[in-house]
């Protein structure tokens, strides 16, 4: 039977489960790893093993650690359910720690599953590490006596991180209604127990659980986050933890690109330094509101190492991706969605404001507002994904906007104009797919630009 080809993605190697995922392909990815670290000649022995909510997820976890303890090494399997930030939080500070394993495929459908491995400095694996990672693939391997595995619970020190660095007596002061929407995810026992401690009521619901995520996505948007209530903010979790969803008191889901901007005044307010560092496909409007503020920003590739390789060398007052991933200087280079939702609690706390209010003050101080589509075009192979990319890069101008500057950091991104209105296209990762993400501060302009596309693919 053929192997299965392993690649690691943004954020580690993910498979359905039963097919690209086995245990088969975990020994091979683990024993890889354990090669990986057993070359950087560390004298620090100890590995955290944690897993999400899926099909199995605890298996695979013991499975990981029992081969880990094979080779030598101390391991600490958490007791539960875990959220992947702290993991990655662990990761760096628990005693003699080399690293982490996650089993997550974080917010894909019920039936995926995947590894990442979370080196010491807290963040997800660079490309660097991952390409050396498997250059070690399918290596001979030699078994080693004097290791260990101890199941233990890994909230307590990532807890008393979070109330250094959240003010838990101001919400408590001055707290906006909450409904904690668990959304079946790792997050369950953790985000709740948090309020809970400190005093701050909430409203709960999907509080188990779930390793189908009640029927849908493990993703923390409208289309899942179906209790709402007026008057209420409704925040969530997508299904390992590090993404955040927040809908306001109106009842509207509140794009991350606009919770960046509000958490990027507020840290702005509160004197916060650092460099705002953000993706490729984050909206126009945080460099807006990042030069009204005088901060400086910094632009990466699609995916949280590139965050967390900027954020680890610059300082960093936020960083953020559109997606929902966010995290500061303070924390850790890894997206938190429990302490973005913590954050964003916090924010409206210190201002006495509701979400709806901070909404409108960003748009009054960034005099503009913007407006986002994407077209999805399934193409049959390589070929015709470069052959589209082409024809596009040869336009001078689009939709009679001209092309006013071109970003090829990670697909193609063209500004057009007045560099308010852009197009990114990028090619999917696991399937023959362009995306055309489009971004303009005139909805009229947009509808242009999104004609012009799906006329010209």
């Amino acid at each position: 039977m053929e192997k299965t080809k392993i690649e690691f993605g943004t954020d580690g190697f993910r498979g359905i489960i039963a097919k690209e995922f086995t245990f088969e392909t975990i020994k091979r990815i683990i024993e890889a790893i354990s090669l990986y670290i057993k070359n950087l000649k560390s004298d620090k022995n100890t590995i955290i093993v944690g897993y999400d909510p899926r099909f199995m997820a605890i298996d695979f976890a013991k499975f990981c650690a029992e081969l880990l303890k094979n080779q030598g090494f101390k391991v600490i399997l958490s007791n539960s359910v875990v959220p992947t930030p702290i993991v990655a939080y662990c990761a760096k500070y628990y005693p003699n720690s080399i690293g982490a394993i996650m089993l997550t495929a974080s917010h894909n459908p019920k039936e995926y599953q995947g590894i990442k491995f979370i080196p010491n400095y807290a963040g997800p694996a660079t490309k660097e590490i991952t390409d050396k990672i498997l250059t070690y693939l399918d290596k001979p391997i030699v078994l080693q006596d004097g290791g260990e595995i101890k199941e233990e619970n890994l909230e307590e020190k990532y807890f008393e991180h979070l109330e250094n660095i959240i003010d838990f007596d101001l919400i408590k002061k001055n707290q906006p209604k909450i409904i904690y929407d668990g959304l079946y995810s790792a997050s369950i026992g953790y985000f709740d127990k948090l309020l809970t401690k400190h005093s701050i009521d909430f409203e709960s619901v999907n509080l188990f659980h779930s390793s189908d995520f009640g029927g849908g996505l493990p993703e923390p948007k409208a289309k899942f986050m179906k209790h709402i209530k007026k008057g209420y903010i409704t925040v969530a979790n997508d299904g390992d933890a590090d993404r955040y969803g927040v809908i306001d008191e109106e009842g509207n889901y509140v794009n991350p690109n606009m919770v960046m901007a509000i958490l990027l005044k507020y840290l702005h307010s509160k004197n916060k330094q650092g460099k705002m560092i953000k993706t490729v496909g984050v909206s126009t409007l945080i460099d807006v509101v990042a030069k009204k503020l005088n901060i400086e920003t910094i632009t990466t590739p699609v995916g949280f190492k590139w965050l967390s390789e900027a954020m680890r060398k610059n300082d960093c007052i936020l960083a953020g991706e559109d997606s929902g991933g966010l995290s500061t200087g303070e924390h850790i280079p890894e997206k938190d969605g429990l302490f973005a939702n913590l954050l964003i609690i916090e924010a409206m706390a210190a201002q006495n404001k509701t979400l709806v209010e901070l909404q409108k003050e960003i748009k009054d101080f960034a005099n503009c507002e913007f407006y986002t589509d994407r077209i999805d075009k399934k193409l049959n192979s390589k070929k015709e994904i470069a052959d589209l990319m082409d024809k596009f890069i040869d336009f001078n101008e689009i939709a009679d906007l001209k092309i006013t500057q071109t970003l090829t950091l990670d697909g193609i991104k063209m500004f057009l104009d007045d560099d308010l209105s852009w197009i990114l296209i990028r090619k999917s990762g696991t399937e023959p797919l362009l995306r055309f993400y489009i971004e303009s501060n005139d909805e009229g302009r947009l509808e242009k630009i999104k004609k012009f596309i799906q006329e010209n693919i």
